[in-house]
């Protein structure tokens, strides 16, 4: 691949252009990698867009956030990027608004609570590209086994559920993924089925909180300390229990809509419930965005808001959601998903995406405390684990991230 960006023409629409994308992955084999969607899409719109061309190289997720970070350092940067995290270019002023590209009706179409998560400073950087929301799922067999008649709907029922699943031999009653790939993921759907989360209303980190400390104890406490969790959770990572629970021998665990199609594919009658909490349902489930972002350095703004009103078109989010079990971002494809019975298991993730709560990724501190939170966090529940002082731990290494001017 060459990295020379092909900066022809300016923002005026004059001459033609190539504008550059480097995308995530979203494909597990090569026959559905993410490629071939941006191969199709891109064709597309070249076809109606004379002048206007397109070059998109698609990275796993291991490496394209790490991939765009190297580009804009060399002074390279892309038109856009489809990745993780976009705050910290946002703070240091090296993106477009999306006023400044959409569309005022492309803009009215997202989905508010995916647009203002993707806000810095009250205005939209971070487009939302692909969402999803969580449900605890449990494998209706094994359940049947050992009697349970009900999906749990407290963190007692819980208890008592994998007490009755590893009486009756289920090797991991509840898989706890609190190992480093996704712990910070693991770690919200608690936060919120206590009543707490990792920041208050007005965007405070609140690691610490009462709440969140009771918590991570009940969890040392309930589930572990009784080894109902199948092993030490900080080395359980969530393919790990994925897999697990798609081989017949996880009983519960919280997961996204990809469980789906991967326990299906092993046989696996399973089923899906709201996120249980302290006392009832959890305040909310946990939602999880990707974001698109378009880059100032080589202008193009009018071709790149050109192209982002056509990846956004009702159609092209509708594709893209259905083929890789996401749910879409805008309003007008969120109906019709739920109006197509072909996308009727994804309807209550769907259902939930309203009221989600979202990474703090508005805060430039947060992949700093993602990976703190990455690296500690297990270790807190297991036998030795201290919550309080982990928690407090996380909470002093925030609170000096986010006091560090960008």
């Amino acid at each position: 691949m060459t990295l020379t960006l092909t900066g022809c023409g300016s923002g005026s629409g004059d001459g033609d252009v190539t504008l550059k994308l480097i995308a995530a992955d979203y494909g597990d084999s090569e026959a559905n990698s993410s490629q071939r969607y941006w191969d199709e899409l891109t064709h597309e719109f070249e076809k109606k867009n004379p002048g206007i061309k397109v070059d998109v190289d698609v990275y796993s997720w291991t490496d394209v956030d790490k991939k765009v970070e190297d580009l804009v350092k060399a002074g390279k940067a892309p038109d856009m990027a489809q990745i993780g995290a976009y705050a910290d270019y946002a703070a240091h002023g090296q993106l477009y608004s999306a006023d400044e590209l959409l569309s005022i009706p492309t803009q009215a179409d997202f989905t508010p609570a995916l647009a203002d998560a993707g806000e810095y400073n009250r205005v939209l950087y971070g487009m939302p590209f692909g969402a999803s929301t969580r449900r605890l799922f449990y494998n209706k067999k094994l359940f049947a086994e050992a009697g349970i008649t009900h999906p749990p709907k407290t963190w007692d029922d819980i208890a008592h559920d994998a007490q009755l699943l590893k009486d009756h031999g289920v090797k991991t009653p509840f898989a706890l993924p609190l190992g480093p790939e996704e712990t910070q993921a693991e770690t919200l759907m608690w936060m919120l089925g206590g009543g707490g989360g990792y920041t208050d209303n007005i965007g405070k980190y609140t690691i610490d909180s009462p709440e969140n400390v009771k918590t991570f104890e009940w969890l040392q406490k309930e589930l572990v300390g009784k080894d109902l969790t199948g092993g030490d959770p900080a080395k359980v990572n969530r393919a790990d229990a994925f897999q697990g629970f798609a081989d017949g021998n996880v009983g519960m665990l919280n997961g996204h809509p990809t469980l789906m199609e991967q326990a299906a594919a092993k046989g696996i009658d399973y089923g899906t419930t709201e996120l249980p909490g302290i006392h009832d349902k959890a305040k909310a489930t946990m939602g999880v965005a990707d974001w698109m972002m378009a880059f100032k350095q080589n202008g193009h703004h009018e071709q790149i808001g050109k192209f982002l009103d056509f990846v956004y078109s009702e159609k092209n989010v509708l594709k893209f959601s259905g083929t890789y079990g996401l749910l879409p971002v805008t309003a007008s494809a969120s109906q019709a998903m739920m109006e197509d019975d072909r996308y009727s298991k994804l309807h209550s993730f769907l259902k939930q995406l309203r009221h989600a709560e979202f990474y703090p990724a508005d805060k430039t501190s947060w992949p700093m405390v993602s990976k703190t939170i990455k690296a500690k966090m297990g270790a807190a529940v297991g036998p030795d684990g201290n919550p309080s002082a982990v928690l407090s731990e996380i909470q002093n290494a925030a609170d000096t991230a986010d006091n560090m001017v960008p």
